[in-house]
């Protein structure tokens, strides 16, 4: 039971994550330019921790003594994860690219964690990946929850300590629509799963 809400948590937390956006982008070009990477790495990987494991903590409090708010968050993280999902598919039939911009000035410690920290805080939708979905999700799985909220926040090192160190041999494989594609389908599938993972439980648990 540990073992797989561990690798369900790794799992939905890396397909979340895992998107063009700023944020990623950013982490990418300091990669690139060898600036701060170790700070910046940590940085988003402890902020996405402590918002998934507040997360998880705060609802499974709500969720333990209310059982059919812990059942609409379970059939609104299914819808979402089935949208996004659906999402994904649709964004592998056009294809994008992550592109690190070159060529700005140097950046201090300082400002480079004070963009770092308004790439992650500043994006209204870490806190519904973080706090509501991936909240919510492992809230009702009792006491194996922190091992899910562990896999979700290893996701999160792992993808960011993969982009920052390892930039100058991903930057060409994601400056090709085609990886994009392949990626975003697999993302859609397995959100697509996890929907119905939920789905069943809900099931379940309105019928014991």
């Amino acid at each position: 039971m540990t073992s797989s809400s561990f690798a369900t948590g790794f799992v939905l937390g890396l397909t979340l994550i895992v998107a063009i956006g700023a944020q990623n982008a950013f982490v990418l070009r300091q990669g690139l330019r060898r600036e701060h990477v170790g700070a910046i790495v940590a940085f988003c990987a402890i902020a996405d921790a402590l918002l998934m494991l507040g997360g998880i903590a705060g609802l499974a409090q709500v969720l333990g003594h209310r059982p059919m708010l812990a059942a609409a968050l379970t059939a609104g993280g299914a819808l979402f994860l089935a949208v996004y999902g659906l999402r994904a598919l649709m964004r592998a039939r056009r294809g994008g690219t992550l592109a690190a911009a070159e060529g700005a000035a140097p950046l201090t410690l300082a400002a480079a964690l004070a963009q770092t920290a308004a790439f992650t805080l500043l994006n209204p939708h870490v806190y519904l990946d973080t706090v509501l979905l991936v909240g919510s999700v492992g809230a009702q799985m009792g006491e194996a929850r922190w091992w899910f909220g562990a896999g979700a926040a290893s996701a999160s090192l792992v993808w960011f300590t993969s982009l920052g160190f390892g930039a100058r041999l991903l930057a060409p494989v994601f400056a090709k629509p085609r990886a994009w594609q392949v990626l975003d389908a697999l993302i859609g599938l397995t959100m697509l799963g996890i929907a119905a993972l939920l789905v069943q439980r809900l099931v379940v648990s309105l019928n014991p």
